[in-house]
């Protein structure tokens, strides 16, 4: 039960780092988009290009070459040979460099290429990003030993870092060397790749020359231990890690059409032109911020606990009860957790999507169908909130069977959502990408709710309570939304800023309101935060008091050792 506690409350500090990360990568990039944007500084269409089709090239070259070894990796470290890890990890740069040369090559010479007059120096480009991409793996070992033995601050820091030289770079290639045009992003981006590596290898360069006094258990001693070698006697690689991996592989194919579907369709089917794939990818990231950096480090963070938790392909009443009570208990809490904030978000976001459009870019993003883009956002925030978190216990628990059959039904979902994308933009614009990702998020929603109970049947728990909100919250929300919604019809948004200010001040006010009544009623949720919380607090007065001890007695010895040289 200790260990368990403590993989939970690692996961809670990582989640809580992460989401430090997220926000100040989100705000940075929401300024810089702000900056660029209201000065003009770059076209729609460079926006179009770079945000979708470069950033499409460099996402897919990455999700296929790492997350399926990523997903695998993360398993409970104690029944790992880690140089075995270590030498599967690395098949992803081999792997990345043929994705990457398969995909640039399609992306340079298959699809539209944008007017060298308004976009030149595409094809460098094309070749840029995809170089970034590949060099990235180059860290990924360093990053899996980081999350697997809960090095919590270190994502952060490196990725922290690394997001604010791109975003200074850009900043500074964009208003002071405009001729560069896209190849200023590209360049931002390699700054980010060479930060984002470089201090990875610092950081555990440094940590190995310590690790013998730190921590016996890390498997890194020397640097050879970085790259992949053999191992006298034994296999170069675990064979069923391999087999995990490949089942993640194919499976990886599919939630990527899944993830970035609307961008496929964008840039296959030239369903908008660039200057509207711009517009409508400004505020798709206005429209996530919530699920990129609270969402997604929950689902992160939590799917590291119940993958070192669960054990795999055994029954639920086979568990060890320790962990078994805990997973439970987490699952339902984290549902409810994300159900509440994914309903707060759609509740105001109806209210306040246009005020927030209008503020951050002007005409540009609040004409329609800006408004209506983001109020729909709102609702698919509650639907990727819940999709996330269940998923993220589905695949820690699903046995290597299960998820090959998954597999198969991520194919139907992918099929049913390009269908749907590419019919309902063609019928009602832009809007249909977001009705179509809601579609695919309440099937995959099904799934993961038909598998969890269907895991939980025998037993007496009952995690998927946590996604229904208490009676009183939802009324307050309702009351909320039609208040709020009363109040943008009054005061916003022409009547000038004195009214604006009005709306903004109901709005808070409703919102008190709401998170009152969430401390009220939801008392079992509030209790379990509190008691994480304490055990958090308990572990650093206990790890403090530990390393008092230690400082205390090496300077005992060292006054013995000084006596007796004496």
């Amino acid at each position: 039960m200790g260990e368990s506690n403590n993989v939970l409350a690692s996961s809670a500090m990582s989640a809580s780092y992460n989401m430090v990360l997220q926000i100040m990568f989100r705000v940075m990039t929401f300024l810089l988009n702000a900056f660029i944007l209201r000065n003009r500084y770059v076209t729609e269409d460079m926006l179009g290009v770079v945000n979708v089709r470069l950033t499409l090239l460099y996402s897919t070259i990455l999700f296929v070459a790492r997350e399926a070894f990523r997903r695998a990796c993360l398993s409970q470290k104690e029944s790992q040979k880690w140089q075995q890890t270590i030498n599967l990890i690395w098949c992803n740069l081999p792997l990345g460099i043929i994705s990457g040369a398969v995909f640039g090559f399609v992306w340079s010479t298959q699809l539209e290429t944008p007017d060298p007059e308004v976009i030149p120096h595409y094809h460098l480009a094309v070749l840029i990003f995809a170089t970034s991409a590949v060099l990235e793996l180059l860290a990924e070992p360093l990053w899996v030993l980081g999350q697997a033995f809960l090095f919590v601050k270190l994502k952060v820091l490196i990725e922290g870092i690394a997001i604010a030289g791109r975003c200074l770079l850009t900043v500074v290639l964009v208003v002071f060397f405009p001729q560069l045009g896209i190849l200023a992003f590209c360049f931002a981006q390699l700054c980010f790749t060479i930060l984002f590596v470089g201090l990875y290898y610092l950081y555990f360069l440094r940590y190995i020359i310590h690790s013998s006094k730190k921590d016996d258990e890390f498997p890194l001693k020397k640097i050879q231990d970085f790259f992949p070698r053999r191992i006298p006697n034994e296999p170069w690689t675990s064979y069923e890690l391999a087999l995990l991996t490949w089942s993640f592989f194919k499976q990886g194919f599919l939630k990527q059409l899944l993830t970035e579907g609307e961008r496929y369709v964008m840039t296959l089917f030239n369903v908008l032109s660039f200057a509207n794939q711009g517009i409508y990818d400004t505020i798709n990231n206005l429209g996530s911020l919530a699920a990129r950096f609270i969402f997604l480090p929950i689902e992160e963070s939590g799917y590291l606990f119940f993958a070192q938790t669960l054990v795999r392909d055994v029954d639920v009443n086979k568990q060890p009860k320790e962990s078994i009570d805990l997973a439970s208990s987490v699952l339902k809490c984290l549902l409810k957790v994300v159900v509440l904030i994914g309903v707060i978000i759609w509740v105001f976001g109806a209210a306040y999507s246009y005020l927030l459009l209008d503020i951050y870019a002007g005409s540009l993003l609040s004409t329609e169908p800006g408004p209506t883009l983001l109020k729909w956002f709102s609702f698919y925030v509650l639907l990727l909130a819940i999709n996330g978190t269940t998923e993220c216990f589905v695949f820690a628990a699903m046995s290597q069977e299960q998820v090959d059959r998954y597999n198969k039904k991520m194919l139907l979902f992918s099929v049913l959502f390009l269908i749907s994308s590419w019919y309902l933009t063609k019928t009602i614009g832009s809007v249909g990408f977001i009705l179509a990702n809601c579609l695919n998020m309440s099937a995959r929603i099904s799934h993961s709710i038909y598998f969890t109970r269907n895991y939980f049947k025998d037993s007496s728990y009952r995690p998927l309570r946590g996604l229904i909100p208490s009676w009183p919250v939802l009324a307050v929300c309702i009351l909320s939304y039609l208040v709020t919604k009363y109040s943008e019809s009054q005061f916003c948004c022409e009547r000038g800023w004195l009214f604006r200010f009005v709306h903004v001040g109901v709005g808070g006010v409703c919102l008190l309101l709401v998170i009152a009544t969430i401390l009220i009623t939801e008392k079992e949720l509030i209790s379990f935060i509190t008691e994480q919380w304490r055990t958090r607090q308990k572990s650093k007065v206990a790890e403090n008091t530990k390393s008092s001890t230690k400082d205390r007695n090496s300077s005992s010895r060292g006054g013995e050792d000084a006596k007796k040289s004496r």
